[in-house]
């Protein structure tokens, strides 16, 4: 089938009409709107492949509050009292080796556990909040609907013509302080 087309377009064979065959079909998308939508899904990497860095281990911050510990915070000297040069080089290099090695050797032996029972206890945590907890929070915010709408329809019949006759009986009183000298 050929169609007739102005302004210097040369004529194609059209299966379907120039308009729909410009915005593409659904197999092979042409508009930008579908094309990043099947970019994103390409990019989208799984969260167990997420690669580390070595470097800054700490990206968020959450061990700010911890106590930095270096060796000029546990041992100085005042003015007027100091060590041997050497003792205190030593002193300094026996302190940050064996911090740095206790801290690995620790990490070695129960880190990998640790990380493994933290593994688990989070891992139940958002089970018990995602299959647990926000269903029966909606659950009861549900129910607490219609208990509010019962409770709303009592207070209107009962307590509004209770106040309102209150508020008729009491509207008229006066109170005055006079001030004795």
């Amino acid at each position: 089938m050929t169609t007739g087309l102005t302004d210097g377009e040369a004529d194609e064979d059209f299966l379907q009409s120039p308009f729909i065959r410009k915005q593409g079909n659904i197999y092979k998308p042409n508009n930008k709107d579908m094309e990043n939508e099947s970019l994103n899904e390409k990019t989208m990497d799984d969260v167990h492949t997420k690669q580390i860095d070595l470097v800054n281990r700490d990206p968020k911050r959450i061990n700010d509050d911890v106590v930095k510990v270096d060796f000029e915070d546990v041992i100085a000297e005042p003015p007027g009292t100091s060590s041997f040069d050497g003792v205190w080089k030593a002193s300094f290099t026996t302190f940050t080796v064996t911090k740095y090695w206790c801290y690995r050797l620790l990490t070695a032996l129960v880190g990998i556990p640790l990380a493994l029972i933290w593994g688990i206890f989070f891992a139940i945590l958002s089970f018990l909040h995602i299959w647990a907890v926000v269903p029966c929070v909606k659950s009861y915010m549900i129910e607490i609907h219609c208990v509010s709408r019962v409770y709303s329809i009592c207070v209107h019949t009962f307590f509004d013509p209770l106040f309102e006759a209150m508020g008729k009986c009491c509207g008229n009183i006066r109170l005055s302080t006079v001030k004795e000298i």
